[in-house]
């Protein structure tokens, strides 16, 4: 499989190294197109910078990966990324994102507004199935467990990109330890929010300003938040955009035009 790796840390991030050798020990196809700089808190955004009406991109490899991959640095934001390899923007259209090892979790409702998680959900609507991946710590200690774990399911995922061409996208998070410390992988539901929230605080002169703390993850135990934080692996599969076919909703005909005037014809 032709697997694109990519992260909303930057292209020098240890984590995207971590994933992409990971890719290329299963033997996969492997190229890499990150951001030049952080993009944390993105989501599926199409950001990017251009010069003359061209997307920036310079060929730089992240530390420590063999330099025979092909490797980018992009002035975009990740879903931007995945956007522009789904049209072949870095080599053949790629049949898998791997997107992280992200810094920190990405638990909860909250991974709406992930870059991690963007890239995979950007390239899922070009029917591009997507595992991203988070350690539950800001300075990690132990890449090679969220390598250890994202390997059966990047394996199961391949497997099914062969059976099934429903564009399946995963969200695997991992804690900060040893492998063999990890209690084992759990599917698990979106917690609520994530593992922080933000609280707005109203000042003078319009200004606002943002707080976080640490959400009570006991009131959610069985949540991806609250397994992560008693020391399990949790998985979750993600769908976007999706639509709701049984909701109720208003709908109605033409709406009256001015005084004198037609109505406008409803489409055959």
């Amino acid at each position: 499989m032709r697997v694109l790796v990519t992260n909303d840390d930057g292209i020098d991030s240890p984590g995207l190294t971590t994933l992409a050798a990971m890719a290329l020990e299963a033997g996969h196809d492997v190229v890499v197109a990150a951001p030049a700089r952080e993009s944390s808190g993105a989501s599926a955004s199409l950001l990017g910078a251009e010069q003359d009406g061209r997307l920036i991109v310079a060929p730089k490899s992240p530390p420590g990966l063999p330099d025979d991959v092909t490797s980018f640095a992009v002035r975009a934001a990740p879903g931007l990324i995945a956007f522009v390899a789904a049209y072949g923007g870095f080599g053949p259209k790629p049949d898998l994102i791997l997107s992280g090892v992200n810094r920190g979790a990405n638990t909860g409702h909250a991974v709406l507004h992930s870059g991690t998680v963007g890239a995979t959900l950007s390239g899922a609507t070009h029917d591009i199935p997507g595992l991203a991946v988070s350690i539950a710590y800001h300075e990690p200690r132990h890449w090679e467990t969220a390598a250890a774990f994202a390997r059966p399911v990047l394996d199961w995922l391949a497997e099914q990109h062969d059976g099934d061409r429903h564009a399946r996208v995963v969200n695997l998070n991992v804690p900060d330890l040893p492998a063999d410390q990890v209690r084992g992988l759990r599917k698990a539901p979106l917690a609520s929010f994530g593992a922080v929230q933000a609280r707005i605080h109203e000042l003078e002169h319009g200004h606002l300003q943002l707080t976080y703390s640490d959400v009570e993850i006991t009131r959610e135990p069985e949540t991806d938040a609250g397994l992560l934080a008693r020391g399990w692996a949790t998985l979750t599969q993600l769908r976007a955009p999706c639509f709701d076919a049984d909701a109720v909703l208003p709908e109605h005909g033409p709406l009256p035009g001015p005084t004198g005037a037609d109505p406008v014809s409803a489409p055959a």
